[in-house]
């Protein structure tokens, strides 16, 4: 028999496994630490799943745990350096490409055939917090004040962050934009 903490988690949690996965690939863009910043999320998320509300955002509340784990761990990783022993060297040049195809991530499940190459390399040369920003906007849909929520900003941030990421995105499309034949008007108004 299953315990309510087991229901929850499975109910409310592990349906949102494929969404913690993409958002974990564009935080650390590295496929390889990818199925351990979920795990990781999703352990953190079953030892204080007393804390969690039934019948709230559970989206919401994994996507702030993933992101405080990231952050935490990118600032244990900065202060201990970067490690690197001779496997590691080998296993990557050994795998760096078979390690590219491998994963199913936004990119090609979202975007294949929508958008060119241009906009997927605009997108991913976005600061990390516009690009991550507008993820969560656009491709998962969270609300604004679902944003502020797990980033722990004010709403007003999070307008700011996705305006100025449009404006980048906008500036590093303006010359593609044209070779798809629109104006400096057309492109303007948007």
């Amino acid at each position: 028999m299953k315990s309510p903490q087991d229901k929850i988690f499975e109910g409310e949690f592990l349906p949102h496994a494929d969404a913690l996965a993409n958002f974990a690939y564009y935080l650390i863009q590295d496929e390889d630490e990818v199925d351990d910043l979920v795990q990781d999320t999703f352990m953190k998320a079953y030892k204080a799943i007393d804390q969690y509300q039934v019948g709230t955002n559970s989206k919401a509340w994994l996507f702030r745990i993933m992101k405080n784990t990231f952050i935490n761990e990118y600032k244990r990783k900065k202060r201990q350096g970067q490690k690197v022993t001779y496997e590691e060297i080998v296993t990557f040049h050994d795998e760096e490409e078979s390690n590219l195809t491998s994963y199913t991530d936004l990119r090609t499940e979202l975007f294949s055939d929508m958008m060119g190459d241009e906009v997927m390399i605009a997108i991913n040369e976005l600061p990390r917090d516009y690009r991550t920003i507008m993820i969560l906007c656009y491709v998962e849909e969270f609300q604004y004040e679902e944003l502020a929520a797990i980033f722990d900003i004010p709403i007003g941030t999070v307008r700011s962050r996705l305006s100025r990421a449009r404006g980048l995105l906008k500036d590093k499309l303006k010359e593609y934009a044209k070779g798809l034949g629109y104006t400096e008007e057309n492109i303007n108004k948007n």
